[in-house]
């Protein structure tokens, strides 16, 4: 709105005198006793203009209209014709349904903890790998038997390749591993932090586009490995504040299941969709996972049975029905022993219910989950020996873990413990005429060459400085006037205490000796 009026300042009679007669009202400065002092521009401006900005810009549309009627012979309007106008229908301001935009403060916690995602992993010494978010179809849907085939943003694509947007990281980290094949050497520690899609049903927590965290380690055949993964995870819990009577770990075995199912003498083929209707059993009333059960095969017997086991959370309960030497019940024993060693195991609890619901697990599996019960699981993982096999590889031993990025904001905002991350700019710096934008810049170019941060003011609006000094919370105001310029100094403000003074350009990274400053406060 301000361009128009704008062009009418040099051209029209009446607004030149009135601009005129606005720049011969300034008074002198207030805030120092050096009239020299860059600082003196600040309070020149009479109080009138600050306290009623809206009067002032109506008083130039008044002119301007004043102006176009003088210039037109009596006729009143805008100085250019409107626009012919076309019917233009008005796009959805709205991201998809499922997605997110990041305004700058929603970016700054996306980038905080993503930092914090990152300095876990190489806390504990694993190397940043990342892959395309558009992959072969075939990659997700080769080793499938649960609900993320039917939730793939898939398509073909121009040279009639089936491809689908990543619904997890781990297919492409073992897609990766078996393009390196030997030219790696074992174990890897490997960590990414990927956007991923899912066509699901949204909830708190959940949506159709996310962030997620993956730490995978090839090559270990033992639960020291999963040991070393829950351990990560609760570091990074403990660096936010977050603490085991906030969070806990569901704790069990794949292999819990698998002797199960033998000792009914269920196929294992069946096996993969047992898994996925247990993964559902606290989302769905008990009687539909059993008539889920029955209708892939189960006899009414061995679901009784099975379901029974399911309920334990007892190790020593769970060598009692399956017998101390079975190897998920070993497994699980040095995990927990693992944990005290650690320094963990009042995060974790067994729970012979957990199985995952990715098909590709095979022994341990564990789930973050909130203990107050208001959000759904904030992260899960565990041993997936058998995946590379299936996409034509050599099978490796291996284990992860995925954490995606919404959970775990809302479990902070449930805490309270979201992070004040207001923007923060070292300095700011503003000339004080126009014709000192140039020195300003140099002034601008000068520190960033210190790595420094700079918010160069690009318009010449000096009244609103403070206060955007104050958004940005920026450390010091850097004033280039002229008088100043030409011997060579600037003026610069500590926003924090007030303190001010002039120092050469060359000496800017340096605080002054206090008599220094003080002198130039505004003492001639």
């Amino acid at each position: 709105m301000l361009a128009t009026p704008s062009l009418f300042i040099h051209h029209c009679p009446r607004l030149t005198v009135l601009r005129s007669r606005f720049y011969l009202s300034l008074k002198p400065f207030s805030i120092s006793s050096n009239p020299s002092s860059p600082f003196s521009f600040f309070s020149s401006f009479p109080k009138t203009l600050t306290q009623n900005p809206s009067r002032t810009l109506s008083s130039l549309c008044s002119a301007q209209s004043e102006c176009a009627t003088e210039n037109t012979g009596g006729r009143s309007g805008a100085l250019f014709p409107p626009p012919i106008a076309e019917a233009v229908e008005r796009i959805d301001v709205n991201p998809p349904k499922g997605t997110r935009d990041f305004p700058p403060e929603e970016m700054r916690l996306r980038n905080w903890l993503f930092q914090n995602f990152k300095e876990v992993s190489q806390l504990f010494g694993f190397e940043e790998v990342d892959f395309p978010v558009l992959e072969s179809e075939a990659l997700f849907i080769r080793k499938a038997g649960e609900e993320i085939r039917d939730q793939l943003y898939c398509f073909e694509d121009r040279g009639n390749r089936r491809v689908a947007l990543r619904p997890e990281l781990t297919p492409s980290l073992a897609r990766l591993v078996i393009q390196k094949g030997k030219s790696v050497s074992l174990p890897l520690k490997w960590f990414a932090v990927g956007q991923c899609w899912r066509y699901e049903r949204m909830t708190r927590g959940r949506r159709r586009e996310h962030y997620q965290w993956n730490m995978d380690i090839i090559g270990v055949p033992d639960v020291t490995a999963e040991a070393e993964l829950i351990s990560s995870i609760v570091t990074f819990f403990k660096r936010l504040g977050i603490t085991a009577s906030d969070v806990g770990f569901k704790v069990s075995s794949r292999k819990v299941l698998q002797d199960l199912l033998r000792c009914y003498s269920i196929p294992d083929n069946l096996f993969g969709k047992v898994c996925i209707i247990i993964d559902k059993m606290e989302k769905l009333p008990l009687d539909e996972i059993k008539k889920d059960l029955g209708s892939v095969g189960i006899s009414e017997q061995a679901i009784e049975e099975l379901l029974k086991v399911l309920s334990i959370r007892s190790l020593s309960k769970l060598e009692e029905v399956l017998g101390a030497g079975v190897e998920a019940v070993a497994d699980l024993k040095k995990l927990f022993s693992l944990a005290e060693d650690s320094g963990f195991s009042e995060w974790i609890q067994f729970d012979a219910s957990i199985v995952r619901g990715l098909a590709y697990y095979t022994g341990i599996v564990f789930e973050g989950f909130d203990r107050e019960g208001k959000l759904r699981a904030i992260c899960g993982g565990g041993r997936y020996d058998r995946l590379l096999s299936t996409f034509g590889g050599d099978d490796l031993p291996a284990c992860g873990f995925g954490f995606g990025d919404a959970v775990i904001v809302e479990l902070l905002k449930e805490k309270q413990l979201l992070p004040d991350l207001g923007l923060q700019v070292e300095n700011i710096v503003c000339s004080l005429d126009p014709e000192l934008h140039g020195a300003a810049a140099r002034v601008a170019t000068v520190l960033r060459g210190k790595g420094q941060s700079v918010d160069l003011v690009l318009e010449t609006k000096p009244l609103k400085v403070f206060k955007r000094a104050s958004r940005i919370n920026a450390r010091r105001l850097i004033l280039v006037g002229s008088s100043e310029w030409q011997r060579g100094m600037v003026g610069v403000k500590i926003l924090s205490s007030g303190e001010q003074y002039e120092i050469k350009l060359d000496e800017l990274d340096h605080q002054p000796p206090s008599s220094h400053s003080e002198t130039l406060v505004g003492e001639d």
